[in-house]
């Protein structure tokens, strides 16, 4: 089993940059995908980034490509979300998780993850 921290959440004015970061602890961190999600009130958990286990693949939500950037450090079992140039839409719950059934493809699919963390707030003012 996997346990994921998230930090760095907050309250930022639109425009403004937030970085997201995730600790991960109980299994090799190079092993799996690693995702970022969001959810805010009323509305379903929806995917943000991820990328696999090497780094070497990527993958965003349209509405974040080109303000957000993924990146891991698996010498530190390490996760960041860098998000620039943020939107009052982007105000949500935002959580990491791990894919421990992929390393290298990135899935989506909020379901597919088995490991969460317990989310930190990012509040985008306009």
């Amino acid at each position: 089993q996997v346990q994921l921290v998230e930090s760095g959440g907050g309250l930022v004015q639109a425009g403004g940059s937030l970085r997201l970061s995730c600790t991960a602890s109980g299994r090799t961190f190079s092993s799996y995908t690693m995702g970022w999600f969001r959810q805010a009130p009323g509305k379903e958990r929806e995917f943000v980034a991820g990328i696999s286990g090497s780094g070497g693949r990527t993958n965003y939500a349209e509405s974040v490509k080109g303000r957000f950037t993924i990146a891991r450090d698996n010498a530190n079992n390490t996760g960041n979300l860098q998000m620039n140039s943020l939107r009052p839409e982007d105000t949500a719950a935002y959580y990491c998780a791990a894919d421990t059934g992929r390393t290298d493809w990135v899935e989506s699919r909020y379901w597919l993850y088995d490991s969460w963390g317990q989310g930190t707030q990012v509040t985008v003012s306009s």
